[in-house]
């Protein structure tokens, strides 16, 4: 039992990176839909690549989205509409008339053959119907009037509308004076009520049940006759038989053996795809391979954007490219590298590409934005060059799919333009990506080249109090930075985070400045009112200092790695010679009394920092520095660290190391060179 629980516990990084990559797999397949798969790829206006193509069985033609639109506006045109007839308002009315009458109007009519005028023309109105203007429609257009429970089928002119009523009361009322005939019409207009209206809800029911009504299908191919033969194009007709045997592979119910079957078949596709990236980091980036944190951090990336598209997928597979996918290339950039960035962008296409409609046409233009993603961001923390970059990637996408359509399409007019719509979406989408970077240094610990920008500020707080407290130490920071940031750039090192790293090194100098040369104004030394042994200690301590005081400060763990390692595991030699020169005869000096504790640098970055520091330190005791002195200076300090196996967990090479000498020779000789002197 404990040989077991000691192997797992030797071997709990590759146990954790085997769970990582299957759930990956599972998560992903078990999202992926599971319909069966069309194995031929149909482009429209290209030749069929394939062998002579049959039915495999009997199968209906699916009506185009054009067809069913001109059937939907047919059925809503063709429509006979329904109208309410309200008796209960003609009746109020036709009881009530004569108690709206006022006098003026009562004098105005000479006798009862008035009133009864009145109310023959009120009956006249209502027998027929009087309708508010809702709904235009021509006076032989068909109406169904609904009376109570009885349906009566009529012409639209049959009913008295606004218009028709006008004219009714000019040719009943023609007889009479025009004062007369002006203050009945009056009379009437305010008196009537509209007693038909249009029935809206069951209209729309009604033809909300023909239009499901509609047949998708038109037609149907028997099972073994000829769809297609190779070499001919496709289009019109074969393109819609085909378009049908696609839709009707997917739509089909599967057997539980089927089933299996493709979740299988996708299992083993995206698990060859997980394990390339794998074996990728595992041969070109070994650090990250081993860092389970950063490797489930890009695994995390793969499955949301996975996630993302298939959830859009959910929605309408036309909203596709609305996903912008080249988040990913962009974020993997600011914390790793290119390289690394697009490669997992091409295993989520090629993952991707299982499932989206017009799997080519996705992945290549997918592909193009990522690698011009990857060519074109740069310095991600600048603003304008992430605008820029959006504006590129969005104009690649638009671009390659226009070289689609022209193809497909062979026609300006048909080409489906709310794609480019979608794509600045997508562009839109990508200006997400900073608060995105933000979030995910926060919750994975990483620090990206926004967050460097930001700490290289020397008016930030830490590096303000260490000017004000240690000034010598600050001025020994920014040289070393500047020297480590050449070197850098010289072997294609981070550059931005070896700078950062020497600015902060030292920080732990700050407790007790005044016990590092650098921060000594005068000859007067506190070590010498103390022990060599003591007085390294002190020098030592600066490092686990540092190290408290940075996390104190909440720095990221990547610049306490450079607090941590920048001097590796060198001995203050000063004061071991000296604790030697004080120890009585036969007294042993133990020198791991006077040996920093580690870690050896363990990277390019940290290793040049040592360098780094090492070779500025020492050329404040340079007396009359010339070429030659400089040279053998710098030669006599790395070669010491070298033969010391500093830099032997450090992937750096001795090329890298001979240029790095080169860097710091020139650079110690730009400070130090020859000035002329000025007469008094």
């Amino acid at each position: 039992m404990n040989k077991i629980l000691d192997f797992l516990y030797k071997k709990q990084s590759l146990i954790y990176k085997i769970f990582l990559f299957l759930l990956s797999v599972f998560l992903i397949v078990y999202f992926f839909p599971t319909q069966g798969k069309f194995k031929y790829e149909i482009v429209k206006n290209k030749p069929w690549q394939y062998e002579n193509l049959y039915a495999p069985f009997d199968f209906p033609i699916l009506k185009s989205d054009e067809e069913l639109e001109v059937e939907k506006i047919e059925v809503q045109s063709s429509h006979i509409p329904y109208y309410n007839y309200n008796q209960a308002t003609a009746s109020k009315i036709l009881q009530n008339w004569e108690s709206k009458l006022n006098p003026e109007i009562d004098s105005l009519i000479p006798n009862k053959i008035g009133h009864h005028l009145i109310q023959h023309l009120l009956d006249s109105i209502y027998s027929r119907g009087l309708i508010s203007e809702t709904k235009q429609l021509n006076n032989k257009d068909l109406i169904y009037l609904k009376r109570g429970n009885k349906v009566q089928e009529i012409t639209y002119k049959d009913l008295i509308n606004q218009a028709a009523l006008d004219r009714f009361l000019n040719s009943a009322l023609d007889t009479l004076n025009q004062t007369t005939q002006t203050s009945i019409k009056s009379f009437f207009y305010d008196l009537l009520e509209p007693n038909v209206t249009y029935d809206r809800d069951f209209n729309e029911k009604l033809i909300n049940s023909e239009i499901a009504n509609i047949s998708p299908t038109r037609g149907s191919v028997s099972k073994g006759s000829k769809i297609i033969a190779k070499g001919e194009l496709i289009e019109g007709e074969k393109l819609r038989i085909l378009e049908s045997l696609k839709s009707e592979y997917q739509s089909e119910d599967l057997d539980s053996s089927s089933y299996v079957m493709i979740l299988s078949g996708y299992a083993l596709l995206v698990a060859l795809a997980l394990l390339m990236l794998l074996l990728f980091l595992y041969q070109y980036r070994q650090d990250i391979y081993e860092n389970n944190n950063k490797l489930t951090f890009i695994f995390f990336n793969i499955l949301f954007m996975v996630f993302l598209t298939l959830v859009v997928m959910k929605i309408g597979y036309k909203y596709v490219y609305i996903v912008p996918l080249c988040i990913l290339p962009l974020t993997l950039k600011a914390f790793f590298d290119a390289r690394l960035g697009l490669f997992s962008h091409v295993i989520t296409v090629l993952i991707l590409g299982f499932v989206v409609p017009n799997s080519f046409e996705y992945m290549f233009l997918q592909i193009s934005a990522g690698i011009v993603t990857i060519l074109t961001v740069s310095e991600l923390y600048k603003r304008a060059n992430l605008f820029i970059s959006v504006a590129q990637i969005t104009g690649v996408y638009m671009f390659s799919y226009l070289a689609f359509s022209m193809i497909q399409e062979a026609d300006f007019q048909s080409i489906d333009y709310n794609n480019f719509i979608y794509f600045i979406l997508s562009g839109v989408g990508l200006l997400f990506v900073q608060p995105l970077i933000y979030t995910y240094e926060k919750i994975f610990g990483l620090v990206s080249d926004l967050s460097l920008l930001e700490l290289t500020d020397t008016n930030s707080k830490i590096l303000k109090e260490l000017a004000n407290v240690a000034p010598g130490t600050f001025h020994h920071s920014l040289n070393v930075a500047n020297l480590a940031e050449a070197a850098a750039n010289e072997i294609g090192a981070n550059a931005l985070l070896v700078r950062v790293g020497a600015l902060y090194h030292d920080i732990g100098k700050m407790k007790n400045p005044i016990y590092f040369t650098e921060n000594q104004s005068t000859n007067i030394t506190p070590h010498d009112e103390l022990s060599p042994q003591e007085s390294a200690q002190i020098i030592i301590g600066h490092r686990l200092e540092g190290i408290e005081f940075a996390k104190k400060n909440n720095l990221p763990d990547r610049i306490i790695d450079f607090i941590r390692t920048h001097h590796g595991t060198t001995t203050v030699y000063y004061f071991y010679q000296k604790a030697q020169e004080d120890a009585p005869e036969g007294v042993t000096i133990n020198p791991e009394d006077f040996t920093y504790p580690g870690p050896k640098p363990y990277s390019k970055e940290t290793a040049i920092l040592m360098m780094c520091d090492s070779v500025e330190a020492a050329s404040k005791s340079l007396k009359s520095p010339n070429t030659n002195l400089i040279d053998e200076f710098v030669e006599k300090i790395i070669n010491k660290q070298i033969d010391d196996n500093q830099f032997e967990n450090a992937n750096i090479t001795f090329k890298d190391i001979q240029l790095i000498k080169k860097i710091l020779k020139a650079k110690l000789n730009n400070i130090y060179h020859l000035r002329i002197e000025y007469p008094d």
